[in-house]
């Protein structure tokens, strides 16, 4: 049998002390450093930017659920479309719903607030537009650079009303007509504009019945990228076989499995650092008339 060295049995009675701090300090560490390692992994393919635009709103509520659920930040393009419930998007009824996101930490850009197609610039450095909703829903109309701006902002002044913050310096044209007049005139206002990638490209809006959603599922799946912006709507008058319910949760889970993590565009290279404040008090003087 060994005996102890002398030294070793003066400095037990120190090492017993102190072992339970050394336990808790090491129990406190291993946490965190467990964390940084799955917060690698889970990003070890990239990252991906979902955003949603306005719609129907008929899957609003399973997309903004399935979100909360996998902890992921988003960006909502916002206009003010009619929805299932017979309302508008940006109508005091929607006023929880949009404070919900803003509680659940994601980004908000303009979607201009009648949901107004560009449709070409004219000579006289106006801009001819076709709103889809409100007074002027369906007619065309020329625009100056600065009526288009005030469209951009109003998306900014009522989803200040209704959640009490202000959206970020983003905006997204509908349908993705974008004109050089109308990129001038969100430039000049305080917008960046955000398109999507071709593989981001959800295709919810597209025939249900030449684009099934196991199709479009797959597609994605494959194609999307590092740094993929990715374009879905919350919710489609038009399909059939509605895209939410059967592809994001998979879309999702898979992408995950893949290494992908997820952050809104305030985290996109492209947008860092574009500054969320009172863009309705900006003006689109700066817009120059086309030679």
């Amino acid at each position: 049998m060994h005996m102890f060295p002398r030294m070793f049995l003066r400095v037990l009675p120190t090492l017993r002390r102190n072992l339970p701090a050394a336990a808790v300090a090491l129990a406190t560490l291993a946490p965190a450093t467990l964390s940084l390692a799955q917060s690698a992994k889970a990003c070890s393919s990239g990252t991906l930017y979902l955003s949603f635009d306005t719609g129907s709103q008929s899957q609003a509520e399973y997309i903004a659920q399935t979100l909360r659920r996998h902890h992921i930040k988003a960006t909502f393009f916002m206009a003010n479309e009619k929805t299932v419930n017979g309302d508008y998007t940006l109508d005091p009824t929607w006023a929880p719903f949009w404070k919900s996101l803003v509680a659940d930490g994601h980004a908000f850009g303009t979607h201009t607030f009648d949901h107004v197609y560009a449709k070409r610039d004219l000579a006289d450095g106006k801009i001819e537009v076709k709103p889809q909703f409100g007074a002027n829903g369906g007619k065309l109309l020329a625009w100056t650079p600065q009526q288009y701006c005030d469209e951009l902002n109003r998306v900014d002044q009522r989803f200040q009303t209704l959640t009490g913050t202000h959206i970020d310096r983003f905006w997204r044209t509908p349908g993705g007509h974008l004109t050089p007049h109308t990129l001038a005139a969100g430039e000049a206002c305080g917008y960046k504009h955000v398109a999507w990638a071709e593989a981001g490209f959800s295709g919810d809006e597209l025939p249900s019945d030449k684009w099934p959603n196991q199709m479009l599922l797959e597609r994605m799946l494959k194609n999307l990228k590092d740094g993929d912006i990715v374009m879905a709507h919350l919710g489609i008058w038009s399909r059939k076989d509605p895209w939410a319910p059967v592809v994001l949760e998979p879309l999702i889970s898979g992408l995950e499995k893949k290494g992908f993590c997820f952050a809104t565009l305030r985290d996109h290279p492209a947008y860092k650092g574009n500054l969320k404040g009172p863009v309705a008090e900006t003006k689109a003087g700066k817009v120059h008339k086309a030679s």
